[in-house]
């Protein structure tokens, strides 16, 4: 390292400082509305389990035993879609360079 320039010591401070331009004012609601143009998928297969964990649960309170086992089954189901559209998206997306 003594015997690099002190351009080539830094390259990764440039790379972080551009990383950092690019989404220096992007709010939670901006970055949130990217990812989903990113990544569709995602949300909806998030929205599913949050659907079936909740009817899952008003069933269980309600004490309607093979509806709570089922939604439970459908919650499990929707945590794979979300999980195999979450690895498809980091395979299938291309890289910006």
């Amino acid at each position: 390292m003594a015997g690099q320039k002190p351009d080539v010591e830094l390259d990764w401070v440039k790379v972080r400082e551009d990383l950092d331009n690019d989404f220096m004012g992007e709010t939670i609601f901006e970055k949130a509305k990217r990812k989903t143009r990113e990544n569709p998928l995602v949300p909806l297969g998030a929205l599913a389990t949050t659907a079936a964990l909740t009817v899952g649960l008003i069933s269980f309170t309600r004490g309607k035993t093979q509806m709570q086992q089922y939604m439970m089954r459908a919650r499990v189901g929707a945590q794979a879609f979300t999980i195999i559209c979450i690895v498809a998206g980091f395979i299938l997306l291309p890289r910006s360079s």
